[in-house]
């Protein structure tokens, strides 16, 4: 299998853990790139027609694309072998779907904040508009402060998705110091993030 791949992408590094997680890291080839919004790059466009990573070709030669899909699909390969449990069953994965969601959620308004202050040129950035998004992982920090209680030592694709997302804002924004007002929250990650899958796949652009 073929990743398209950028290890910035908190997105893509969600699908690099679950596949060491499920014990399949043998089997994606990576294939790094540099993208943004405003540089396609044909080769990913003729597999995924959104031009958007994490793209993973399969043996077969189709494509799958959205990191929460190619998930599932490799939780699905793992077939009883490694975490192969990251997609739950009955009202637990529902928890775990909208932890997911939630972790996805502060990843995109992250990542977009990114576009705007690096790709955007200056002028035309709107900082009443950056705040907004800031304001939704803030907002999200606040509500997993509340919850993380429930976490305990839950392997998942939630509490995976909601570390990730916590990895990403201090990447990128580490003068927002969320730790600050969430100290249960800063406990749990940093018991999680020692798990040997984040600790092979920490964040860093593509150029150094």
């Amino acid at each position: 299998m073929k990743l398209f791949y950028n290890p910035a992408s908190p997105f893509v590094r969600k699908v690099l853990i679950t596949a060491i997680e499920c014990g399949l890291e043998d089997r994606v080839q990576k294939h790094p790139l540099a993208l943004t919004p405003v540089n396609a790059n044909d080769d990913l466009n003729t597999q995924n027609p959104l031009g958007k990573i994490p793209a993973l070709v399969l043996d077969d030669g189709s494509t799958l694309y959205d990191s929460r899909v190619i998930c599932e699909y490799l939780n699905s390969l793992a077939g009883g072998k490694g975490s192969a449990t990251l997609f739950p069953e009955g009202e637990d994965r529902w928890k775990a779907l909208r932890l997911s969601a939630c972790g996805d959620g502060i990843c995109d308004a992250a990542v977009t904040v990114r576009y705007e202050t690096f790709v955007r040129p200056e002028q035309y950035r709107w900082g009443d508009w950056i705040e907004g998004q800031k304001n939704k992982f803030r907002r999200a920090v606040a509500v997993l402060e509340n919850e993380v209680a429930g976490f305990e030592n839950t392997l998942d694709i939630g509490t995976i998705s909601i570390a990730v997302a916590l990895d990403y804002i201090d990447f990128r924004y580490a003068d927002e110091a969320w730790r600050d007002s969430a100290g249960a929250l800063a406990e749990w990650h940093k018991r999680f993030v020692q798990r040997p899958s984040f600790q092979q796949t920490a964040p860093h652009d593509l150029k150094s």
